[in-house]
């Protein structure tokens, strides 16, 4: 298998990805998120740690109803930067993208977090669904930055 021109998720057909971040005032975090294609993708998870932080994961074990999934987030914050999640979501469901129900869509999105607070920020500057809505963002509008707020 050859790597693509950029070597990584951005040369995958279909796929986006956009990450917005906040530095100052307190913040020094981000998340980045990887959209799908409107129908989904199929995507699967390996959960580890002693205290992992995971939004939706179990949604991808195969035994579940749901197939695909419609984004992946991926935030800082601890168990706070989940919230960046409601983000996509809100904007994935405004969209009208997400598992069909009986009055719309319910976007599947999964979101897992990484442990950086206290790392130079103020302890609860995190990630949040203003900060995921932007990630998602930047992932239908390539910029050649992460967007910082």
């Amino acid at each position: 298998m050859r790597a693509g021109p950029a070597n990584s998720l951005v040369d995958v057909p279909g796929l986006r990805v956009g990450h917005a971040q906040r530095v100052g005032g307190g913040h020094r975090t981000g998340t980045t998120v990887v959209v799908a294609p409107a129908e989904g993708a199929v995507a699967g998870v390996d959960v580890r740690g002693a205290a992992p932080g995971t939004r939706e994961t179990e949604l991808l074990d195969p035994r579940n109803l749901v197939e695909r999934v419609h984004a992946v987030v991926l935030s800082g914050g601890s168990a706070f930067g989940l919230g960046a999640a409601c983000g996509v979501v809100d904007r994935l469901a405004d969209a009208g993208i997400g598992y069909p129900v009986e009055g719309g869509a319910v976007p599947i999105v999964p979101a897992a977090v990484i442990f950086d607070l206290g790392r130079g920020g103020t302890f609860r500057a995190v990630p949040d669904a203003a900060l995921g809505a932007a990630a998602y963002d930047a992932a239908l509008t390539p910029s050649p930055r992460p967007v910082t707020t």
